[in-house]
């Protein structure tokens, strides 16, 4: 699995985050998510499908 984001596009939501808390976290300054993983392990693969079903913007890639 690959993802990609548009990080011009994040709006901030944190909706990715909520999904896989081990994949997303969001910058301090103004909440744009930040990959911690771009190729999470098989384990995680779900969550990060949620997490760009979520995300309100549609910023988030994914990938087989």
């Amino acid at each position: 699995m690959n993802i990609s984001i548009d990080f011009d596009k994040c709006c901030g939501a944190g909706q990715c985050v909520l999904a896989a808390p081990d994949v997303f976290d969001q910058r301090d300054d103004d909440g744009v998510v930040v990959l911690l993983h771009p190729r999470p392990s098989a384990e995680q693969e779900e969550n990060v499908r949620q997490a760009a079903a979520l995300c309100p913007a549609a910023v988030i890639k994914v990938e087989q």
